[in-house]
């Protein structure tokens, strides 16, 4: 079974957390207050009553009136206990410290790389890479691989990554476990895959991380893969892998051997992974919220996060969202809306029965409204 770069991590639950991300949304949780919910990236605006300011009005413009240019080298007129434009523009402002000089090694090979000239970091690392520089090997097997500066080479870019991986570069060991799992221009080795995969792992790259918890988790069932794997996706969240967030927050939430103050984290980390723009996290940040799973229950911020996923495509965001929508939950109750997104959803194939009877009762006027702003989403995507 050959394991593939960035599994997603439904694949990785489906037979021990079957159902997270479909969970049935309560239908006797506490309608919320009205008005649209806005996005959850938004503040809101603040609606209590202001007491007025004490602060002196300026005065009224007069009609006819003219202003005086400030006169040379003359002082600007400071209100008291104020600042002047001047004075916010930087002026007295104490001269920024020196820089500090950069006594470390230029690499000019990757610096020409960073700054888009190509065939310049080529020729320059080239040299470096023909005396067994693992940095330099690395990046002539970039270059390669995706054709910059120089003909696409695939068979040549891994046997560089191979050298590199050999010396010790974290980032060549993963791509070339990557190439000898899907047999890509070197021989099919699924052994010695995972001993790279691993070797990249420990090396701290965080891709190889996630990776290699997910192989921990498909070659050991239950909840002993998922205990093997859960310092690998630890290391590859922290490191900023939406994937490996998502899985801690899963892996948090359900097993019970995870400690208390970590289980008071899963939140946390689905809402990292959700704003990282994971549409899965998305959908299971409005389901969490709803439901009050992995923290107290807000049915508004539920609302707009499914919100989020259903404008991202995510079906079973789309499905869940009309159901929001009939029972009021984190927003006003809205037949149109509903049915709307009963429509996206069955025509992506997610059938629900509960939702083709509301759609079946609602009145005509009401079905042709949904069709409408349904044809509309589809024209806008």
């Amino acid at each position: 079974m050959s394991l593939s770069p960035r599994y997603h991590p439904s694949m990785l639950f489906m037979a021990f957390l079957t159902g997270f991300a479909a969970l049935p949304l309560s239908a006797s949780a506490q309608s919320a207050a009205d008005g649209v919910a806005n996005s959850p990236n938004v503040g809101s605006f603040r609606t209590d009553h202001i007491e007025p300011s004490n602060e002196p009005k300026p005065e009224p413009f007069k009609k006819g009136g003219a202003v005086k240019p400030l006169q040379p080298n003359a002082e600007e007129p400071k209100p008291s206990g104020g600042i002047g434009v001047l004075d916010r523009m930087g002026v007295g402002l104490p001269a920024l410290p020196a820089e500090k000089p950069y006594t470390g090694v230029v690499d000019e090979a990757y610096g020409a790389f960073q700054r888009g000239f190509y065939l310049t970091a080529f020729q320059k690392a080239l040299p470096r890479a023909q005396l067994g520089d693992p940095a330099a090997q690395t990046l002539i097997a970039e270059l390669l691989s995706q054709g910059l500066g120089v003909r696409r080479d695939p068979k040549n870019a891994a046997f560089w990554y191979g050298k590199a991986a050999e010396g010790g570069n974290p980032t060549a060991m993963f791509k070339f476990a990557l190439a000898q799992m899907e047999g890509r221009d070197v021989p099919r080795d699924r052994k010695s895959a995972d001993q790279w995969m691993k070797k990249a792992a420990d090396a701290g790259e965080p891709t190889a991380q996630f990776n290699w918890g997910q192989s921990l988790t498909a070659d050991n069932a239950g909840v002993k893969g998922l205990e093997m794997a859960l310092p690998y996706y630890e290391k590859s969240a922290a490191q900023g892998i939406a994937d490996a967030q998502y899985a801690v927050s899963q892996i948090y939430i359900s097993l019970e051997s995870v400690p208390a103050e970590k289980k008071q984290q899963a939140r946390l980390w689905l809402a990292r992974a959700a704003n990282a723009g994971f549409d899965t996290a998305q959908l299971d940040m409005g389901i969490w919220l709803v439901n009050g799973i992995g923290g107290k229950a807000n049915l508004e911020e539920g609302f707009k996060w499914m919100k989020v996923a259903a404008y991202r495509g995510n079906v079973v965001a789309q499905n869940k969202l009309a159901h929001l929508y009939i029972n009021a939950l984190g927003t006003p109750q809205d037949p149109v809306e509903a049915a709307k997104w009963y429509v996206i959803s069955r025509r992506a194939g997610l059938k629900d029965p509960e939702l083709e009877d509301f759609y079946l009762g609602i009145e005509d006027d009401q079905q042709k409204a949904a069709i409408d702003a349904a044809n509309k989403f589809r024209r806008a995507r």
